[in-house]
């Protein structure tokens, strides 16, 4: 028979046929999903560069809207606001704790008794009855385990509860502290307590709510009698500001790259995130101020970086500014420009933040709230070589401000009444090491008792101060000197430092006071 006619020929080249069409299907299937899978692929890219240019769109919108956000709140932090409000958390015991066990039952131990024939005869009467006595022991052992265990766990969550119960009870005692603290604090706020009011504001300025990025170190300084405020904030750097503008998918080379913002728009933003970060914690300041404690606040903006040219830690003032709460009030800040308003108010703007070029503060640390004479120069009636001891305690306190000022402190005498154990005040202006020094003096024969340097270091605390010096004629103790060197913030300088002080610092030949006793050795 010829091959086409042969019926098994035709069904081999049917079948073939069949897998060739099912061949072509599945490569053609195989094609598709891989169509369909790339498209997602790329489609799921494309959306992630879209999402990426979202939060970049949505960060600078928030920096853009950083004021007008704080001022729209109406929710300024108040003392009320500060208030804790003590809710008892509920028990809940563990669910292992929370239910008893089951007791054991009689019926999970007896033994099946005998049946049928063997049964009504009484025949195994003997096995069962021992097997009942055995299952009856392994009860009895089973209540009393039961007993025990259900004893442990009412214990164990009794002693739960208890825990419980002592928490809030901390809880509750905690909060009834905090309150009745803060009722204190309010008064004395209200009094115009000088560290009430720092306190206040330090509360307001550490719960504003700013992007990440933002620092939070700040410092404030109250005036009672004026009413007046000093506050410098740290500001963002210039990295706070996105970098790209928006985001988009590349699919030849399967990458999301970043479409950069221009430099004029980001420089333009970052002033603008100073200008509203500096306007915006004034508002929060004066806004929390429902009592109108504080008159006016001056403000200090500052950056912490490192000089690019130098390597060094810096601290430059790029924004200065003073505002009177009568002026300030005037304000609709939801509808002003920042900068425009900044040059309106009393301020000074760095006119180059990118390459933090600084401005000079307007005001710096707070000396008034110290009572301030003029000053007496004692070098010019001094002997060739003058004994400190003949010098009238106004002349020492004068001779010792002078000698810090040839050291390069900014310096001035306090008035002799009222002054808290404080002869004078100086000012280190350098950017790396400044901080307000407060100055004492001591014109003695005898060792500088403990209790001065103790009182020293707690005038140092009270006012803020960067370190306290105590100059004395005379020497110090162990113990003052093994205090000094703990607190970290205290400096003796005995009759032997002066002499080298003077002789450095002014060229003139001193002589202290008497020499100290020698020590006995440890």
């Amino acid at each position: 028979m010829a091959g086409g006619n042969d019926p098994y020929a035709r069904e081999l080249a049917r079948q073939a046929r069949e897998r060739e069409r099912a061949r072509k299907a599945a490569e053609a299937e195989a094609k598709r999903k891989a169509r369909e899978e790339k498209l997602a692929y790329e489609a799921t890219r494309a959306q992630e560069a879209v999402d990426r240019t979202s939060v970049a769109e949505h960060d600078a919108e928030q920096l853009s809207e950083l004021l007008r956000t704080a001022v729209l709140d109406e929710r300024p932090l108040t003392f009320d606001r500060l208030r804790q409000k003590f809710v008892p958390s509920q028990f809940v015991p563990p669910k292992w704790r929370s239910k008893a066990a089951p007791q054991p039952g009689w019926e999970e131990y007896e033994p099946e008794a005998p049946r049928g024939l063997l049964g009504a005869l009484g025949f195994g009467r003997r096995r069962y009855d021992a097997e009942v006595e055995a299952a009856r022991k392994r009860f009895d052992r089973a209540l009393q385990d039961h007993a025990r265990h259900e004893k442990e766990r009412v214990e164990k969550l009794e002693k739960a509860r208890t825990r419980h119960e002592q928490r809030n009870r901390e809880e509750a005692a905690r909060i009834e502290a905090w309150n009745t603290e803060l009722e204190q604090r309010r008064a004395a706020y209200r009094d115009r307590d000088v560290e009430a009011v720092e306190w206040f504001v330090d509360q307001v300025l550490a719960a504003s709510v700013y992007p990440h990025g933002f620092p939070k170190a700040h410092r404030v300084s109250y005036q009672a009698d004026t009413g007046d405020l000093l506050v410098e904030i740290d500001l963002p750097l210039e990295n706070v500001v996105p970098a790209a503008r928006a985001y988009r998918y590349v699919k030849t080379r399967d990458e999301i790259t970043p479409v950069p913002r221009p430099e004029k728009e980001r420089k333009e933003l970052y002033s603008s995130v100073l200008a509203q970060t500096a306007l915006r914690t004034v508002h929060e300041i004066l806004a929390s101020d429902t009592e109108g404690i504080i008159q006016s606040v001056a403000l200090n903006g500052h950056v912490a970086t490192i000089d690019r040219a130098t390597g060094r830690a810096v601290h430059p003032c790029l924004i200065t500014l003073q505002a009177d709460r009568d002026e300030f009030s005037q304000l609709i800040l939801t509808q002003v420009d920042p900068r425009a308003c900044l040059k309106r108010l009393r301020s000074l703007i760095s006119p180059n933040p990118y390459e933090l070029e600084p401005v000079r503060p307007l005001v710096t640390f707070d000396l008034s709230k110290f009572r301030l004479m003029d000053s007496l120069d004692v070098v010019a009636g001094l002997d060739s070589r003058p004994v400190l001891m003949d010098l009238t305690p106004t002349e020492f306190e004068h001779l010792i401000r002078q000698l810090f000022e040839a050291i390069g402190l900014d310096s001035v005498n306090t008035q002799p009444s009222s002054d808290e154990g404080v002869d004078a005040v100086a000012m280190n202006t350098d950017p790396i090491m400044k901080g307000l020094c407060i100055i004492q003096a001591k014109r003695t024969k005898n060792v500088v008792p403990f209790e001065t340097v103790s009182a020293l270091a707690g005038v140092v605390e009270h006012k803020r101060a960067a370190k306290g010096i105590l100059v004395t004629t005379s020497w110090f103790g162990r113990a003052s000197e093994a205090f000094a060197n703990e607190h970290g913030r205290l400096e003796l300088l005995d009759g032997a430092n002066l002499v080298h002080l003077f002789k450095e610092h002014m060229n003139l030949d001193v002589i202290p006071g008497p020499v100290p006793p020698k020590r006995r050795p440890r």
